[in-house]
C-alpha cells in the first residue's frame, strides 16, 4: 500500500555540465574584473562582491534543499500513521 519514492539522483552528465557552466561563469568574471580599467580597489571591491555572492548563492540552494527534504521526511512520518491508524481500524468491530 505504501509506496516508496524514488530517489531522483542527476545524471553524470548533468553535473559536468553544471560545474563546466560554473567554472566558466567564475572565470569570465575573473577576467572581466583584472582587465577592468579601474584601480585596484575597484576591482578588489568587484572581485570580494562577486565571491560574496557566490557563497550566499550556495548557502540559500542549501537552506531550500534541507527545507525541501525536512517537508519530505515529515510527510513520510504522517503517511506512515495515517497507513497505521487505516490497518487497526476495523469497521465492522463491535465495542
Amino acid at each position: 500500500m505504501s509506496e516508496t519514492p524514488v530517489k531522483q539522483q542527476s545524471t553524470a552528465a548533468f553535473y559536468g555540465q553544471a560545474v563546466a557552466s560554473f567554472s566558466v561563469a567564475i572565470a569570465a568574471t575573473a577576467i572581466g574584473i583584472l582587465r577592468l580599467d579601474a584601480n585596484a580597489w575597484v576591482r578588489g571591491f568587484l572581485a570580494i562582491a562577486v565571491l560574496y555572492l557566490v557563497t550566499s548563492s550556495f548557502t540559500l540552494a542549501k537552506v531550500i534543499r534541507d527545507r525541501q527534504e525536512a517537508g519530505q521526511i515529515v510527510s513520510r512520518v504522517d503517511q506512515a500513521r495515517l497507513e497505521k491508524l487505516l490497518a487497526e481500524y476495523d469497521p465492522y468491530e463491535k465495542s
